[in-house]
């Protein structure tokens, strides 16, 4: 499984407040909470994600309250992967049952520029800087997130699961 992007670029600390401010925590439609990502920190956001982006940040993305409509956010609005030098643990885990790939990885944000081509090999946990010609190891996903973000998310994955019993 493989994601392709260009990057857009974020520093450490990036907390929930700003990936998803708490005044839209009320709206219920994925689509509207998309048009919203990251409205805290960059109002121009979502028109920078065209054919798909990929979020590159430093330490502790999504740091913060536990909203678990900031990793849908972001995923509603085009993100198709997010990788940054470390994670909050709620948001990493909100990020994954909710299907959006995150992948720790080390020395990302000084290797990575915005707009920078980027592939992302879920399962082999490689991160390719296409414009750059460099390849970064990332932490390897388990066999088991990676069929959870196959499927789209933890309820979709219990579906199948349920359903091929």
């Amino acid at each position: 499984m493989t994601i392709y992007g260009k990057a857009i670029k974020f520093e450490d600390n990036v907390d929930t407040d700003v990936i998803l401010p708490g005044q839209y925590l009320v709206l219920t439609d994925t689509m509207e909470l998309a048009k919203h990502a990251m409205e805290g920190l960059d109002p121009t956001f979502t028109t920078k994600i065209h054919d798909g982006a990929i979020i590159v940040a430093g330490k502790n993305f999504g740091c913060g309250s536990s909203r678990e409509q900031a990793p849908s956010a972001l995923k509603h609005a085009g993100i198709e992967c997010v990788l940054a030098e470390s994670f909050a643990r709620i948001f990493y885990r909100n990020a994954i049952t909710i299907g959006l790939p995150v992948l720790e990885c080390s020395g990302i944000s000084s290797k990575v520029e915005e707009g920078d081509e980027l592939g992302v090999d879920l399962r082999a946990g490689e991160v390719e800087n296409k414009s750059k010609n460099l390849v970064l190891q990332a932490t390897q996903l388990p066999e088991f997130i990676v069929e959870i973000l196959d499927d789209g998310g933890l309820i979709e994955h219990l579906r199948r699961r349920i359903v091929s019993k």
